[in-house]
């Protein structure tokens, strides 16, 4: 009995292995708190070089009266 239980377990442990591998999780990579600032002021100098001030656009949007 215990010879063909501990070749069950070997076994159901290759398999969990192998599905393991095949499930890989989709979470994002994580990004840390300055890396996101970094990334907000690169996108502010990008947007400040093509010159396009996102203040000023939502002003002009609006209808005069």
């Amino acid at each position: 009995m215990n010879r063909k239980k501990k070749i069950n377990e070997a076994l159901k442990k290759r398999q969990k292995k192998t599905n393991a591998k095949l499930h890989r999780s989709n979470k994002p990579r994580y990004i840390s708190k300055a890396e996101r600032a970094k990334m907000e002021a690169e996108a502010q100098q990008a947007e400040q070089a093509q010159g396009v001030n996102p203040t000023e656009s939502a002003e002009g949007e609006q209808p005069a009266e």
